[in-house]
């Protein structure tokens, strides 16, 4: 699943000009986060959440009617195994709910008389036990556990068996549901006002026991067969390609779909809609269509193209076939049943397919259903006319993590929850190997780094987790869904390639594949995998004894640390990156040709008994003043060190930003640093530039560099062109007058305001308000421009004003530059009118790209009336699709005219928000935490931690994201006790030292 949504060049944008976040998780975005951001899931009724947080009895928990129930663990008992489902969903549109019919082939593997499944609001009746020829039918007993989610089906007079496989019928009911979990309801308007209904499922992480009694754990793999009642008028999906369609009485047609591959519950899914669909057909002979509304659909040609090219790319890379079956011949018999002749038969060829959705209504990002994808319609649709470059990036990304998907996740997944990242991980990584391979224009290397700041920022906190961490309950599964899982399992899977060579990881990966597919697996089977590739650690020079593959090329530099006694050994070195929770913080001291390194937790706390027990295998690698050669070595101790061959004058650690760490330089390191980047910034490439700026703010926010040191390293900034750089100065100087805003500091708010524009003010002034240039170029473009007409900045505001009159005076006609409409929106917004019109042309627009660039803008208003009622329609979801609601409180938190207002309405509209969304869930996560981050102040700190405190379990209080929000402002109210004398001072210095510029 992809948490990320990619309307969001905007989110970045606006967070940085007029709202930015200040040293958390929300506040230093990626360059490419900023561009893809909203995330979100949703679920859980506020009658279960007390489970969520519930320790599991030891004695027998009471079933609904009061009667014991057999079972008193979160998890389900082993005693059965399902083999094969055969579900029949039948929604009413019109109604608004569905029936269905399951019958479930079960191994069983100790004797038992209870089976034991999950199943969430349903209405469960008739169930029967079948016998193997289905000719006997024995009536079971139904009990009900809500707070586990869990129903047991009991067998007073038959005890099934070790060994034997039965069958268990169940009809059931429910409600289309109100959330975006399960079986939900989604609508959309045409442009003609009339309202139509789509009937769509999402299940990851616990929700396919919404909609149907199942065993919904991941590692019950199953065989799925689907049936799908609907009306004419509308058009079933599934998995898999439709076999046939019956009609049936009444105008209601079945659609009868092909038997599924082995897979898990939380990847079913069907959809009852209108929808149209175009298809290609890729080199593979795959059958690949993409599914929208009916006046939408002209926007759907942009994701097949990119879908075609990607899954190719897959099925070549992986060296795996797509993994639903191949195009082939199906024999049919067509049989009498009640004459028991055969009557005819013929042959038919079936084209596999894999389809891609376009859900009106859909929390997060993106899901990687198996064969039938689902996303956002921000996620899918483009207009070469009307989208911006920010949105073809996000798209081609994001629909290359779910492709990804089918076989990290789909053809192999994890055991259980706590590996989720082996899913999710991957997937992230393999977006930016993908895209970087099939889409080279859209110059996708330039952010992957950004990802790893932003787990940084959640992995630096002492509420942080391991990637694989143990979880039981719905709640602590949804938390896993967040910038661990995702973002710092890409990372440290772009550290191990490069470890190992490119080649030797692609090698391991389709080894794991292949050994495992249709199986699930824990984080050892991906280590075993890779460790064979070779017979030893490749990472230090001229150590390999392998297959020449498996060799690197020795360096003659004395750099090299020669450990020929070691072997190899991947488990151990993943584990330390797996296992604890953090990151190292690297310290590198130079002694002429002696360099000693050591390592320490990174971490934004005061607690030293929390840094003492960590130690990492660290694959260092660096380059000098001396040699542009990539020298490598793999630190496994607290302590060690290196010898150059020569002195060098300066040195530079973590190269390209290729490791999960953070370097600082003690000595004169910092300096030789900040001077090479003063006389000769293009010695280092941008992502080297992009990196020391992060980590020189780091290490001021743990005491560890100065902040004058930080922000001289910032004056060379003038002289920047690269989008990784650019943006990362931003990240890490706009959060401070951020924290200004919220504390009154006027003069000094504008004075930081003004050192940032000053900086960036010659590279405004040379963006052309047009679509030209690379991606990386039109993405830099929309931020600068946005920055500079939300500063303010006389250039930039006439320009777009003249723009947005001339657009409004053409009733939203006229053609505007795609990637300059964020700054026009925003200065238009400014006033009554102009926020009216805009509002007019959101609700009319059918493009997506535009709707959310109206949205953005409309937050940076400094209307704080408007804002207010931005959020409440949001909240209703008639106006303004309550899947925004997330995005559009916490843009509002940024804006400095009513960021109390979005804290205000967290607080009065907290129970509303827990029912619409689920507890643990990315979209909570990120209200709590972007809503607070950029408070630093004790009176702020004590109102928050009185809201939170109040709360009890089944409304929050345990949510790992109130910690989050908490710590930050902590770490907030600490930066600004030691920093905010040193900041006065040095912008004194360089205003006194630059009088005679305009500022």
């Amino acid at each position: 699943m992809n948490i990320l949504n990619p309307e969001d060049e905007i989110a970045l944008i606006s967070s940085k000009c007029s709202s930015t976040v200040k040293m958390s998780r929300t506040t230093k975005f990626s360059t490419m986060s900023r561009f893809a951001l909203l995330v979100n899931l949703i679920a859980l009724p506020i009658i279960h959440l007390w489970a969520a947080v519930t320790k599991e009895p030891t004695i027998l928990p009471t079933s609904s009617n009061g009667e014991p129930f057999p079972w008193n663990k979160m998890r389900l008992p082993d005693t059965v195994s399902p083999l094969h489902y055969h579900l029949l969903i039948h929604p009413n549109l019109t109604s608004l709910d569905f029936t269905g019919l399951v019958q479930i082939q079960i191994e069983v593997h100790q004797d038992t008389k209870s089976i034991i499944l999950h199943s969430k609001d349903l209405h469960i009746f008739n169930a029967r036990l079948l016998s193997s020829d289905m000719s006997q039918r024995q009536p079971l007993k139904v009990l009900d556990y809500p707070y586990f989610q869990q129903i047991a089906l009991i067998s007073d007079n038959a005890l099934l068996k070790r060994g034997h496989v039965y069958s268990i019928q169940l009809e059931f009911a429910a409600n289309l549901s109100e959330s975006f979990h399960g079986f939900y309801k989604s609508t959309y308007r045409t442009n003609k006002g009339d309202v139509r209904v789509v009937a769509s499922t999402q299940f990851e992480p616990t929700s396919a026991r919404a909609a149907f009694p199942c065993f919904d754990e991941p590692a019950f793999k199953a065989n799925f067969t689907v049936r799908i009642r609907r009306e004419a008028k509308h058009i079933a999906l599934s998995n898999m390609p439709k076999l046939r369609t019956l009609e049936l009485p009444g105008g209601l047609f079945e659609d009868q779909f092909d038997v599924s591959v082995k897979m898990s519950t939380y990847l079913v899914a069907f959809i009852v809609s209108d929808f149209l669909s175009i298809s290609k057909t890729s080199q593979h002979g795959v059958q690949i269509s993409v599914y929208a509304v009916p006046e939408k659909i002209d926007q759907a040609e942009f994701a097949l193209d990119a879908a075609v090219k990607l899954l190719d790319f897959y099925d070549d890379y992986f060296d795996i076939p797509y993994p639903l079956p191949k195009q082939g011949k199906l024999h049919i018999l067509v049989y009498c049943l009640t004459c028991k002749l055969q009557i005819s038969s013929f042959s038919m060829y079936i084209i596999y397919s894999v389809d891609l959705a376009a859900i009106p209504d859909f929390q997060s990002g993106a899901m990687e259903n198996w064969g039938l994808t689902t996303y956002r319609e921000s996620g899918l649709l483009f207009d070469p006319h009307k989208s911006s470059a920010s949105d073809k990036l996000g798209i081609t990304m994001i629909i290359a993590h779910e492709l990804a998907h089918q076989w990290f996740g789909n053809l192999v997944t994890m055991q259980w929850w706590n590996d989720l990242w082996l899913n999710e991980g991957f997937a992230k990584f393999m977006e930016f190997v993908s895209v970087n391979i099939t889409n080279p224009e859209l110059q996708v290397e330039d952010y992957f780094l950004g990802k790893c700041f932003e787990a940084m920022e959640v992995d630096s906190l002492s509420s942080s987790h391991p990637v694989s961490t143990p979880v039981e309950n719905p709640a602590q599964i949804q938390e896993m869904f967040d910038d661990v899982s995702y973002d710092k399992g890409a990372c440290i899977l772009n550290m191990l390639r490069e470890f190992l060579t490119p080649e030797d990881f692609k090698l391991g990966i389709v080894r794991y594949l292949k050994r495992y597919s249709y199986q699930n697996t824990v984080n050892s089977n991906l280590w075993e995998s890779l460790t064979n590739v070779c017979d030893s650690d490749g990472l230090d020079e001229g150590r390999l004894k392998g297959e020449e593959s498996c060799r690197r090329s020795v360096s003659q530099s004395g750099a090299s640390k020669w450990h020929s006694e070691d072997e190899l050994d991947v488990k151990a070195m993943m584990e330390t990156w797996t296992l604890q929770e953090g990151f190292p913080l690297i310290t590198v001291e130079v002694k002429g040709r002696e360099v000693r390194l050591s390592q320490e937790r990174y971490l934004k706390s005061d607690d030293p008994s929390q840094k003492s027990s960590f130690l990492w295998h660290v694959p260092l690698t660096y380059i000098t003043s001396g040699s542009t050669t990539v020298h490598r070595f793999l630190l496994k101790t607290k302590t060690d060190v290196l010898y150059l061959p020569e002195e060098v004058d300066w040195i530079k650690f973590n190269v390209d930003m290729s490791g999960y760490y953070i370097v600082h330089y003690e000595g004169s390191g910092w300096d030789d640093l900040i001077r090479l980047l003063k006389h000769n910034h293009t010695a280092l490439s941008s992502n080297d530039r992009a990196s020391l700026i992060n980590n020189a703010f780091q290490l001021v926010s743990v005491g560890q560099l100065p902040l004058d040191k930080a922000l001289d390293l910032t004056l060379y900034l003038s002289k920047e062109t690269e989008i990784m750089p650019v943006t990362q100065g931003f990240s890490e100087l706009v959060p401070l007058y951020k924290l200004m805003e919220k504390r009154d500091m006027v003069e000094l708010e504008n004075q930081m305001k003004g050192y940032i524009l000053q900086l960036f003010r010659k590279l405004i002034d040379r963006q052309s308000w047009t679509d030209d240039g690379s991606v990386s170029q039109r993405m830099m473009r929309s931020y600068l421009l946005l920055f500079g007409c939300v500063r303010g900045h006389p250039l930039c505001v006439s320009t777009a004003t003249q723009l947005f009159n001339e657009w409004r005076a053409s009733d939203g006609n006229m053609s505007l530059p795609n990637d300059v409409t964020m700054a026009v929106f925003s200065v238009g917004a400014r006033t009554e009118d102009g926020w009216e019109f805009l509002f007019e042309k959101y609700k009319e627009s059918m493009y997506v790209s535009i709707k959310s660039r109206i949205k953005m803008a409309l937050t940076t208003s400094p209307l704080d009336h408007k804002l207010k009622w931005m959020m409440e329609q949001s909240l209703m979801g008639e106006v303004m699709k309550t899947q925004d609601l997330p995005y559009v409180v916490t843009s509002v938190s940024k804006n400095p005219k009513a960021y109390k207002h979005a804290w205000d309405f967290l607080q009065a509209n907290w129970d509303s928000l827990i029912k619409k969304f689920d507890l643990g869930s990315h979209s909570i996560a990120h209200m709590v935490v972007g809503v607070t981050n950029q408070y630093s102040t004790r009176e702020m700190l004590a109102e928050v931690r009185s809201f939170f405190s109040s709360l009890r379990a089944e409304t929050g209080a345990e949510l790992r994201c109130i910690q989050q929000a908490l710590e930050n402002i902590e770490e907030n109210i600490r930066w600004m006790d030691k920093n905010l004398p040193l900041l006065k001072a040095w912008l004194h210095r360089y205003y006194d030292q630059h009088k005679n510029t305009e500022l």
